[in-house]
């Protein structure tokens, strides 16, 4: 029988416990060892037909400890355990499962940025302790999507903000042109990251035609960005008889910050990090498709006679 992904977590973290870079390829097989998982279990596939529910879950269960700060990724593919991950298996922990994972203020931190993200969703471990049976396909379905989505714009948060400057310049063009602005893409790198005048980090075509412009400011920020650098940036636009401006950051904005509006006729929009990350998924910057489900119902107008 296939362990859920909280039961691996703890051999999980045993496995890797010397301080050694793994590939998680390497893990999967040492634990389907340990599980004593049988060829045909190997082989068993989530009903999307393209991964390996063993391995889905070996995967799952290095997500959660990687968010309670237990085990880190040093490149793509690796793992290794982290000084936190050593104390937790010097107490001796019988098991470590969500709840245990509590207890870490970083997994705290992940859990309520998710539950802000996803307002409707619910507690994974209410939905698992919850029979499956009693819950609407539907609703399984939608709350499986919005999980994987958080997650994949947590990771992308995380590769943006290691990225240089110049990648981070490169990826704002690439994001602004599939939206639909600044015209080409050629024309869209000669004004990104050239300005640099007054909080002023580039100029983009509204639209197609040029028939106006768009200010930006992109910054790899690392603290929150509050009131202040908002009110600086609309006197740059000021300063150069700009109406429009983004104010892009890979962190986020205070209260007072988001709440702000000019009390001209200036418009600005602000994006941190998360509506970031949200954006390049929903128009496919930096992200690939790895399958699709499509889900029918029946067409009761075809059966009218």
């Amino acid at each position: 029988m296939i362990p859920d992904f909280q039961t691996i977590m703890l051999p999980l973290l045993k496995q890797i416990c010397d301080g050694k870079d793994y590939k998680l390829d390497i893990v999967v097989d040492l634990l389907a060892k340990e599980f004593k998982i049988t060829d045909e279990e190997r082989k068993e596939l989530l009903p999307s037909g393209q991964t390996f529910v063993f391995g889905s879950r070996v995967s799952w269960a290095r997500t959660y400890m990687k968010k309670a700060g237990l085990i880190d990724t040093p490149k793509r593919g690796y793992l290794k355990i982290t000084d936190n991950g050593l104390k937790v298996l010097s107490q001796k922990p019988t098991e470590i499962n969500i709840a245990y994972l509590k207890q870490f203020p970083e997994f705290i931190e992940w859990q309520n940025i998710r539950k802000e993200s996803v307002p409707n969703s619910r507690d994974t471990e209410t939905i698992q302790l919850e029979s499956i049976s009693s819950q609407p396909p539907e609703e399984l379905l939608d709350y499986s999507y919005n999980q994987l989505k958080e997650e994949l714009a947590l990771e992308l948060i995380g590769r943006i903000k290691d990225c240089s400057p110049g990648f981070f310049e490169r990826l704002v063009i690439d994001l602004l042109i599939k939206m639909g602005y600044g015209g080409s893409r050629k024309e869209a790198g000669k004004v990104i990251g050239k300005s640099g005048d007054g909080g002023i980090d580039g100029i983009i075509n509204e639209d197609k035609l040029g028939l106006d412009s768009i200010y930006i400011q992109a910054k790899k920020w690392e603290g929150v960005v509050g009131r202040p650098e908002i009110h600086k940036f609309i006197g740059a636009l000021a300063g150069q008889g700009a109406k429009k401006g983004i104010f892009i950051t890979t962190s986020y904005f205070t209260k007072e910050a988001n709440d702000y509006q000019p009390k001209n006729d200036t418009k600005i929009v602000l994006i941190d990090g998360k509506k970031l990350a949200d954006l390049m998924i929903e128009y496919g910057v930096g992200v690939a498709t790895k399958f699709n489900y499509e889900v029918k119902k029946m067409d009761s107008d075809y059966f009218e006679e």
